[in-house]
C-alpha cells in the first residue's frame, strides 16, 4: 500500500455542500446519512477504502476502534438521556432526540472505551451495539 495521498478538487457547488454538511449537528448529519442510505443505498461501508477493501474476517480481528450505536433507549428514557449527554456533550434537546431516535453515540472509540460506554447505556436500560 502506498503512503501517497490524493487531493480531490471540488467545484463551487460541491464545496458549498461540504460547507453546509460541516455545519450540521451530529443528529442532523446522522439524519442526512440515513436519508442517503434509504433513498440511494449509499453507505460509508459501500465505498472501498483507498488501496482496496480488507476482507471482513481480517477487519474484525484487527479492529482497533468501534462506533457505539444506540439501538433503543428502553423504558428508562431519562436515565439514557443523561448518559447521552455525559458521553456526547450534547445539549438536552439533541440528547433527547438521539435517545428517542437512536444513532451513533461515539465514533472510532477504542475497544476499552467502547465497552465502557456500552456498559453505561446498558446499566441505564438502553440497547447499544458496537460496530
Amino acid at each position: 500500500m502506498s503512503d501517497e495521498t490524493t487531493t480531490v478538487e471540488l467545484s463551487k457547488t460541491e464545496k458549498a455542500v461540504v460547507d453546509a454538511i460541516e455545519k450540521l449537528t451530529v443528529i442532523e448529519a446522522n439524519n442526512v446519512a440515513k436519508y442517503f442510505e434509504e433513498e440511494y443505498g449509499i453507505t460509508a461501508a459501500a465505498a472501498p477504502a483507498a488501496g482496496g477493501a480488507a476482507p471482513a474476517a481480517e477487519e474484525e480481528e484487527a479492529k482497533s476502534s468501534y462506533n457505539v450505536v444506540l439501538k433503543d433507549c428502553g423504558a428508562q428514557k431519562i436515565a439514557v438521556i443523561k448518559v447521552v449527554r455525559e458521553v456526547t456533550g450534547l445539549g438536552l434537546g439533541e440528547a433527547k432526540a438521539l435517545a428517542e431516535g437512536g444513532g451513533t453515540l461515539k465514533e472510532n472509540a477504542k475497544p476499552e472505551e467502547a465497552e465502557e460506554i456500552k456498559k453505561k447505556f446498558e446499566d441505564a436500560g438502553a440497547t447499544v451495539e458496537l460496530q
